[in-house]
């Protein structure tokens, strides 16, 4: 809060006050009033009214210049009424009243709105769980009737499967710290589960899926990673090339600070151009557009999910040689993990 900017504002009550006292000068001086005794006088006043703007600018630059401070710090701006403490004059505390009650009325607002969240998400994951009854059942009936369905059918089917996941992991996600569960889990199981789920496809494309972790086991959540590398196969599955040997290996490296999981393939590649844009919302990039139809979602939820996770995922690729994915779990004191 500046002093100039402050006397600017004052500057109608301070005319008033210079204009009285030239009222007051000329009365004095019309009543003969000795000049030691008006220079006295216009001494006091002015002092005064000097330590009355002086104090009143005070009192406010201490307000406002800690309010303006806490707003550039805080991330939330909207919390900012939580670090504030009344003001001692008058119209600041007109000001922190207005503050507080638009504050309230805005926790309220989004209360009411996070509540109809929250009910909408419970819905939407209600709704998954009751779609996949019938996509479980449809994928049953194909399974004991392979030789009379047709594939295409069978292929869609799991198209929509992996739809309804990519809805219910990304609902979660908002909330993920509410559903998963962090303890040591089997990397290689949760790999076997997720080829068990991507068996048909290995199989017709002729894929050769090569599995390298060993034993190793890591703190992680089953479920949420098996969702994770299974829309990374999927994703491996889906641009492979169209001539040559097909491969689709995980293996591990490991160092003292952390284990990494590689997804290599050996299929089209990602540009140089689209691997900085692979984890947003909605990027589809050449391959998605060229290749395959595609919704951008299934590595932005990746992403998001690995870093609720605590977990590093990073991608490196040549376009028509090769895709390596890594996910890094990072190693800490205050867990051993067994191999």
């Amino acid at each position: 809060m500046k002093f100039g900017k402050y006397l600017l504002d004052k500057f109608i009550e301070i005319l008033i006050v210079f204009l009285g006292y030239i009222i007051i000068l000329m009365m004095l001086l019309a009543f003969k009033v000795s000049t030691d005794v008006v220079i006295g006088i216009s001494v006091v006043f002015v002092l005064i009214c000097f330590s009355v703007i002086l104090t009143g600018y005070l009192k406010r630059r201490k307000f406002y210049n800690h309010l303006i401070s806490n707003v550039e710090k805080l991330d939330k701006k909207y919390l900012v009424l939580e670090m504030l403490n009344k003001p001692s004059f008058y119209d600041g505390e007109v000001f922190y009243e207005v503050l507080y009650d638009i504050n309230k009325s805005m926790n309220e607002n989004v209360k009411k709105y996070e509540i109809r969240l929250n009910d909408f998400k419970e819905y939407i994951e209600l709704w998954i769980h009751e779609i996949k009854l019938p996509i479980a059942s449809l994928t049953l009936m194909n399974h004991n009737q392979k030789s009379k369905i047709d594939k295409r059918y069978v292929e869609q089917i799991r198209r929509i499967d992996n739809y309804v996941d990519q809805i219910l992991y990304f609902v979660r996600s908002e909330n993920a710290e509410k559903d998963y569960l962090i303890k040591e889990a089997n990397l290689k199981k949760i790999i076997n589960n997720v080829a068990m789920r991507n068996k048909d496809d290995l199989l017709e494309k002729n894929i050769n899926f090569m599995v390298d972790v060993g034993n190793i086991r890591i703190l992680t959540d089953s479920k949420w990673l098996e969702f994770i590398i299974n829309q990374i196969v999927s994703n491996c599955i889906k641009y492979t090339k169209d001539n040559g040997e097909k491969i689709i290996k995980l293996y591990i490296e490991e160092d003292s600070k952390q284990i990494n999981l590689h997804i290599y393939d050996n299929g089209i590649g990602i540009p140089s151009k689209d691997i900085k844009r692979v984890f947003e919302k909605t990027f589809t990039g050449e391959n998605g557009r060229t290749m395959s139809k595609s919704t951008g979602m299934g590595l932005y939820i990746v992403k998001k999910l690995c870093d609720k996770l605590g977990h590093k995922i990073t991608i490196d690729s040549i376009k028509g040689e090769y895709t390596d994915v890594i996910i890094s779990f990072a190693k800490n004191d205050f867990y051993k993990i067994g191999n």
